[in-house]
């Protein structure tokens, strides 16, 4: 295929598809647990707090390896980079499920796959600029979020069936050597990059890790899009956390609660599937992470104040849709503004934002709250926070680089 006199090749749909497995299989890993929170507490005999640890542990740990998995990714490739974290994802997810039984040795496996994480999550830029032409790749990098969320949707559906099916040891036993032949087959099947690169020669180079960290930290539009990035994914990671307990106080029950969390994720990938490849379609980056910060706001505002079940599920939708469909445009959008930085170190910064912005919006969500009390306030909080990100966003400057597709 030819596309202004650059070539590029049918395999990059393979490196995706095998891409696309090991997201989705990283984010059932970490997610495992929490359909089953109350199962998994008699199971091993120990507080609720010890298995709400077992998802904690991915966000404390990214904040500490986020920037080295980044250097790595950049400096020695996707092939070696990505190949860490499945290896370690594999090779944890399989102790996991042979020492199922034993908490002690589930938390150790955790803290491995949590390790091999960002590896992962970093790359999803850096398997663009190796692989697609420009106009694709908020295309790819859709995609690509869109694996993490059917990993977390399998995992909150197929996770409790397995469960009374099987058991807590066998239930993690298959997701064990499921993960792990998911590792294999990525690294059998992944290839650092194509015999062309495909954008115009001399374009794929990229400066140092450091000199790119430098680079960014001087863009403008660079830090209000990190600020942006830790409000609008630290108040995602806190409404998915306390969902249940958001709703509770109106009325609504653990089973609607859950089924409302379940329809944000399909709004994700129903947005995801939409909205970055019309991003690539019309050659704009700006336009669409405006649409996606004012969208998702009615979304909150809808899951703070609605007394019917219909007006919630509609809500959890229109903030799913808007909110986790802006991500890979604003990955892709970072990349651009912040050319010739290497692109993990860039859409780690992005991450590593939400991932802090996570832990502090969660537990003051939990500060703010007395136990049983409504997470109202809490909420009127973070409705005010979207309301500033939709000023950053304006303030924004159109990505260059997409109209010109030039590199």
């Amino acid at each position: 295929m030819e596309h202004s006199g650059i070539k590029v090749y049918s395999y990059r749909w393979i490196v995706l598809l095998v891409f696309f497995i090991i997201n989705a299989l990283m984010q059932l890993q970490w997610i495992i647990f929490a359909p089953i929170t109350s199962e998994a507490v008699a199971f091993y005999n120990v507080p609720a707090l010890q298995i709400d640890l077992l998802s904690l542990i991915f966000m404390i740990v990214y904040i500490f390896i986020s920037f080295p998995a980044s250097y790595i990714i950049d400096t020695w490739g996707i092939r070696i980079g990505i190949g860490i974290g499945a290896a370690l994802m594999g090779i944890f997810g399989f102790l996991k499920g042979f020492y199922g039984a034993n908490y002690d040795m589930v938390v150790i496996a955790q803290i491995g796959i949590a390790i091999g994480q960002p590896f992962v999550l970093n790359s999803v830029t850096k398997v663009g600029v190796r692989w697609f032409p420009l106009h694709e790749r908020a295309t790819q990098a859709g995609i690509s979020v869109l694996a993490q969320f059917v990993g977390i949707i399998v995992a909150m559906v197929l996770t409790p069936i397995l469960f009374k099916m099987y058991g807590m040891e066998k239930m993690l036993m298959i997701y064990g050597i499921i993960t792990l032949a998911g590792a294999v087959i990525f690294i059998l099947f992944n290839r650092e990059h194509p015999p062309t690169p495909p954008c115009p020669p001399g374009h794929d180079e990229r400066i140092s890790v450091f000199a790119g960290l430098k680079h960014i930290l001087k863009q403008m539009d660079m830090i209000y899009l990190i600020i942006v990035f830790f409000i609008a994914l630290g108040i995602f990671n806190a409404i998915t956390t306390w969902i249940e307990q958001i709703v509770s106080p109106r009325g609504f029950t653990i089973t609607q609660a859950g089924i409302a969390g379940a329809l944000m994720m399909i709004g994700g990938i129903i947005g995801a599937s939409i909205l970055p490849p019309l991003s690539d379609k019309l050659r704009k980056r700006k336009l669409f992470i405006v649409i996606a910060i004012i969208g998702a706001v009615p979304g909150i505002a809808g899951l703070t104040f609605a007394g019917s079940y219909w007006l919630l599920l509609a809500s959890c939708l229109i903030f799913g849709f808007f909110l986790m469909a802006g991500a890979p445009i604003c990955f892709q959008y970072g990349a651009e503004i912040c050319y010739p930085a290497p692109e993990a170190t860039s859409q780690g910064l992005l991450l590593l934002a939400g991932q802090i912005s996570g832990i502090i919006f969660i537990f003051g969500m939990d500060i703010l709250t007395a136990a049983g009390a409504s997470k109202t306030p809490a909420m009127l909080v973070f409705i005010a926070l979207m309301i500033v990100n939709v000023f950053l966003i304006l303030k924004l400057k159109e990505s260059k680089l997409i109209k010109t597709d030039d590199i």
